[in-house]
């Protein structure tokens, strides 16, 4: 239900293009300004950094701003994505938020709020665990009490926008658009997860890390994706989602990820790849996570949901 409640869309595909290559990258090129102006400013004096900037060396962005500001510009981008999105479902095609975000008569919000906790009670502990018994010596103390508050505020406020602004766009819009021009459920899966996964070939972790870094982001959007068409709704990826980037931003920081914060540890270690452990745990972690929800909500069908024709 959740992909063919909008299936009057079918024959309005050329729409769809409208959206994603003309109006959402529209809003957030409007919503980047102020980040851009910020960067530039900063550098304004510093030819080398300002060539840099021009090539979009993401490494570069990162070091120019202070880490707040720089989160928060950055994020402001995210919530022109997000307003594209709505722009688009609710003006160009004609749909409600509520279709764009669930098949059930109003959005579950109790979903969203049960899936960040589910995810925030095991992302917790493992980063805890990690950062004082598995290795600490890879990590040092960064709390800064004044400037934590302060991405404390920011997370809390402008991290579920950007989570947000990613479900909506490809658990959502991709997911809703491909599926009912398609009349398939696995294709819309599999194209919104290669996507999302692509989508981050800039973040500064693919270059320190390597290719593998792709396999959990391809992951990632599988495990969403199955979350959206099993519940017939995106309110569990998007308390996921919220959940593991707020945690992530809060928690722990390094010089060479997309989220460079006042988080309370800072990892000084100089990885070279990414272990392919470290890409096992979390997929397993996302198993379990499938099996609770499984338990919890019911789901039964699952060849139809996610293989089914719409």
């Amino acid at each position: 239900m959740y992909i063919k409640q909008v299936i009057r869309n079918k024959s309005n595909w050329g729409l769809y293009l409208l959206g994603i290559f003309v109006i959402i990258p529209l809003m957030m090129i409007i919503f980047q300004i102020p980040f851009t102006v910020a960067l530039t400013s900063a550098a304004i004096d510093d030819p080398e950094l300002l060539a840099k900037l021009a090539q979009n060396d993401v490494n570069a962005m990162m070091s120019v701003l202070e880490p707040n500001l720089n989160l928060f510009l950055m994020l402001l981008g995210f919530a022109g994505m997000l307003l594209g999105v709505f722009i688009s479902a609710k003006y160009i095609h004609k749909n409600s938020i509520r279709e764009l975000t669930t098949s059930r008569d109003k959005i579950d919000w109790s979903r969203v709020f049960y899936s960040f906790t589910i995810w925030g009670l095991i992302t917790v502990p493992l980063i805890l665990i990690d950062t004082n018994i598995v290795s600490p010596e890879n990590y040092e103390w960064n709390f800064n009490s004044s400037s934590f508050i302060v991405l404390l505020a920011i997370v809390i406020v402008f991290i579920p926008i950007q989570t947000s602004a990613e479900e909506y766009l490809f658990r959502g819009y991709l997911m809703q658009g491909i599926g009912v021009i398609s009349g398939t459920r696995w294709l819309p899966l599999l194209f919104t997860s290669l996507a999302f996964g692509l989508m981050h070939y800039a973040n500064p972790e693919i270059d320190k890390l390597g290719n593998m870094v792709y396999v959990f982001y391809i992951g990632s959007g599988l495990f969403a994706g199955i979350m959206t068409l099993m519940d017939e709704g995106m309110e569990l990826a998007l308390g996921w989602h919220a959940a593991n980037n707020s945690f992530a931003a809060l928690l722990v920081t390094a010089d060479w990820t997309a989220l460079q914060t006042h988080s309370v540890y800072k990892d000084i270690s100089d990885p070279q790849s990414l272990p392919v452990e470290e890409v096992l745990v979390p997929v397993l972690f996302f198993v379990v996570v499938l099996v609770i929800f499984s338990k919890k909500y019911g789901w039964t069908d699952w060849k139809g949901k996610l293989f089914g024709k719409i």
